[in-house]
């Protein structure tokens, strides 16, 4: 039987949580979900049936998680930020499919910031406080605004390169070819 936390005021109806993860007052995470392991689940959440989280995510409170949302492991995400998952909503009346939503690992992603259904927020991306990501977003990335827009390349300890792709806080390199940063080798 997996060992995690629920506070005693959150309401969990699934029993797919890994081991080490905390949920927190108030959560409330319905029966299909997929949680993984040492993950944080803050307060005031709901996170709903299609939903998948890898290990180590990190979900400040305020945060709603809608079905076709993936989360892979060591995301984080701000409080309050806002996730979409039907560009044409009507009350009561519901797509075949909901549309997928990926952050994938180690992305993070801002206080306040909406993410529209559809997109991909690729691997160490990050996304500023009161973002609103409209467009798929590349690896080792750093995007704000309202449309989000491109500001700069950021190395995986999260610094922003430097004009000649170099970390000066890790000591890292990184080159770009065809718009896309990769580590040096």
């Amino acid at each position: 039987m997996n060992q995690y936390f629920a506070h005693p005021q959150a309401i969990v109806e699934t029993t797919d949580i890994g081991e080490d993860t905390r949920i927190w007052a108030f959560a409330h995470i319905l029966p299909g979900a997929v949680i993984g392991a040492n993950c944080n689940i803050n307060d005031h959440t709901f996170i709903e049936n299609d939903v998948v989280i890898g290990d180590k995510v990190t979900v400040k409170s305020g945060v709603y998680i809608w079905d076709g949302v993936r989360i892979k492991d060591n995301v984080f995400i701000g409080p309050n930020v806002t996730f979409t998952n039907d560009m044409r909503p009507r009350s009561k009346q519901y797509p075949s499919a909901f549309l997928s939503t990926i952050l994938e690992e180690w992305a993070s992603v801002g206080a306040n910031s909406t993410i529209i259904a559809g997109v991909t927020i690729g691997r160490y991306a990050m996304i500023g406080a009161g973002s609103v990501v409209t467009k798929n977003i590349p690896n080792n990335t750093l995007w704000y605004g309202n449309p989000a827009r491109f500001k700069g390349y950021i190395c995986n300890c999260g610094e922003k390169l430097d004009d000649s792709f170099y970390c000066n806080s890790c000591g890292k390199a990184y080159v770009l070819d065809e718009g896309l940063i990769t580590e040096q080798q």
